[in-house]
């Protein structure tokens, strides 16, 4: 009877955890992947997420990437209602399409269009690993080589920048014969005499990196962004060594020559276009 005198009663105890109002309202706060360091959603777009603390780069969405670079409004979007069909009849990957279709407003993994930077005219593609991973079917590959055949068309640089996971297993063979053919157009695109500009953001592996992400006449990539063919794993399994801390990571291959320039994200708009108005003496009817 004494006992019961001193026990004590929890606050919400006869409140249903429903009810408890929540102190945080969700997607407000985001915590940095690398430091852990928990900041203000809204402060981390508005640094281009970049992690305010540590320099962490955050994935951005193809439609954040193309914002941040290109001149306000000049922005013309190509091939936005082309969108997946189920070739080999995959269980559920329609679904699964049609998830990410709802989640992410975009029909599929990139983004393709043409606008200017600092006034110099460009076609444009990027690619949105919230959607599917950015993995590569045919039409990822498809609405590549139709942006590839505008540039050629109107004679100016082509920039694309990488975020996926490799090629789309759902669409098997058909999703590896995107690598072929974007590599065709990437090449009657040099011949023609046209700028390529290649940017491998986190992650880009797969058969994107052993494809056109690799051709540019420029091959870049933001800092830290995890950039390979084959697994760490499988490759220390196969070569039954330990590999670098660093392996496959953009500063890794900067320093053995397989990249030409590792650039914050702050820097990208300026450098790309220092380097377009370097180029653009050379150019076609849009410059003149």
């Amino acid at each position: 009877m004494l006992r019961d005198w001193f026990v004590k009663k929890k606050k919400y105890a006869s409140i249903p955890s429903e009810h408890i109002r929540q102190e945080v309202p969700e997607g407000i706060m985001t915590k940095c992947k690398k430091c852990k360091k928990i900041m203000y959603t809204k402060e981390l777009k508005k640094n281009l997420k970049v992690c305010l603390n540590c320099g962490y780069h955050h994935q951005m969405t193809g439609y954040e990437r193309i914002s941040s670079l290109l001149d306000e409004e000049s922005f013309v979007e190509y091939d936005k209602g082309m969108t997946s069909a189920n070739p080999l009849d995959f269980p559920s990957y329609l679904e699964k399409i049609q998830q990410d279709q709802q989640k992410t407003g975009m029909n599929e993994a990139i983004v393709t269009g043409e606008g200017t930077i600092n006034g110099v005219a460009v076609v444009i593609a990027v690619m949105d690993s919230h959607f599917r991973m950015g993995s590569m079917g045919s039409v990822v590959g498809e609405k590549i080589t139709r942006a590839v055949e505008k540039a050629v068309e109107k004679r100016v640089p082509f920039l694309i920048f990488t975020a996926s996971g490799g090629a789309r297993m759902q669409e098997g063979v058909l999703s590896l014969m995107q690598m072929a053919k974007t590599s065709v157009a990437l090449n009657r695109l040099g011949e023609a005499g046209e700028l390529f500009i290649s940017v491998m953001t986190h992650p880009t592996t797969g058969g994107v990196s052993a494809s056109f992400a690799s051709l540019g006449d420029y091959n870049f990539a933001e800092p830290g962004a995890l950039i390979g063919f084959a697994g760490r794993r499988i490759i220390e399994q196969t070569i039954r060594e330990e590999l670098p801390e660093d392996f496959q990571t953009a500063e890794f291959l900067l320093k053995h020559g397989q990249l030409d320039a590792v650039i914050k994200r702050h820097d990208m708009k300026e450098t790309l276009g220092n380097i377009l108005d370097m180029h653009k003496s050379g150019g076609g009817e849009e410059w003149q």
